[in-house]
């Protein structure tokens, strides 16, 4: 098989699987929404945490 042949191939099959990443992702459940939420604010709080210890 020449390179231009196994490129040939493997254009075709990412033109393939295209159409199954295209599809769109099911929505996070709410509580993953949550979870982030806690998390982010988890992270802030530990980021104000540090800021205010280095001034002191």
């Amino acid at each position: 098989m020449m390179v231009s042949d196994m490129n040939r191939l493997e254009q075709a099959a990412r033109v393939s699987m295209s159409s199954f990443q295209d599809a769109e992702a099911p929505p996070l459940p709410r509580s993953s929404h949550l979870s982030l939420r806690l998390g982010a604010v988890a992270l802030l709080a530990a980021l104000v945490l540090a800021a205010a210890w280095q001034l002191t």
